[in-house]
């Protein structure tokens, strides 16, 4: 199994407020492969966005890592210096975040907000940069990429708006992307175009996805690990096909049971994965997953 691109051990993150600090996660551990798509699931407030943000240092300042350490391609990142992570952030490690009508500037043209982190890492001519960003704009499927690059973001759709972002993140060609609920603000038509995108560059690109949702039916359709999150705490992780068809945790069955559409579809698309990579475990006599 090659390395881990992001390797979180025992995170425990707090939030200092007027009463004291409260606590937002503890005792968090995942890992996200070249590759793979590993999905934290939770409701509002299991601590999901958090452990994010603290994997790519975007916390609030009113929080703090308390224990436990992130690492990204082996080496620590838990206490990076601002200078630090402007190095790392958009190159290394990109991020989808949530709602697109929040995350655009409205008075930059699309292509400035694609062009922006190779603009803060000083990459390449402002010709070069008009090019590679019409490049990512048709990459990810936004029709008439040339015209799209001039315009703003409330002359686009929200799918489209959250292509822009998908592109933005991929301008440096960063080896693992964070998705914050990317698709959280979108109909589900929408969703799945999103979807279906973030799944095509995974694959083309070798990506490794953190993909952060509420929504344990897209993390059963799409992720090849489940980090299932309540309360700040992990409750239950493993192969998607694992938990979904043998839960262990009743959160996790709770989970379940509000997505009964999950079972059948899962189970098919995800049987012969597993099957082979349960097979090759056997082979190589205890390998990790």
């Amino acid at each position: 199994m090659s390395q881990a691109l992001l390797h979180i051990d025992n995170l425990a993150v707090s939030y200092h407020t007027r009463r004291g600090d409260v606590a937002a996660v503890s005792g968090v551990s995942l890992e996200v492969h070249p590759g793979e798509i590993t999905a934290i699931v939770g409701e509002s407030g299991s601590g999901k966005s958090t452990t994010a943000m603290a994997a790519i240092g975007l916390l609030p300042r009113s929080a703090s890592v308390d224990t436990g350490e992130v690492h990204f391609k082996g080496r620590d990142i838990t206490n990076l210096s601002n200078s630090q992570w402007r190095q790392l952030r958009g190159q290394q490690i990109a991020l989808i975040p949530q709602d697109p009508n929040n995350s655009l500037n409205p008075v930059k043209t699309i292509g400035a907000s694609v062009e922006e982190a190779m603009v803060i890492h000083r990459q390449g001519t402002a010709a070069e940069r008009k090019r590679r960003a019409i490049e990512l704009l048709e990459t990810v499927g936004i029709d008439d990429p040339q015209r799209r690059y001039g315009q703003y973001p409330h002359e686009l759709s929200g799918g489209m708006k959250q292509r822009v972002l998908i592109a933005a993140a991929l301008s440096l060609e960063p080896e693992l992307i964070i998705a914050d609920e990317p698709t959280s603000a979108l109909d589900v038509t929408v969703q799945k175009v999103i979807l279906d995108l973030l799944d095509r560059m995974r694959e083309e690109l070798g990506l490794g996805i953190l993909f952060i949702t509420h929504d344990l039916a897209v993390a059963g359709d799409r992720a090849d690990r489940i980090v299932v999150m309540e309360k700040g705490q992990v409750r239950e992780e493993g192969l998607a096909a694992n938990v979904l068809t043998d839960p262990q945790d009743d959160y996790s069955k709770r989970l379940l049971a509000d997505a009964p559409s999950l079972a059948t579809a899962q189970i098919h698309r995800q049987a012969a994965p597993v099957l082979s990579t349960l097979t090759e475990e056997a082979a190589g006599a205890g390998s990790q997953p």
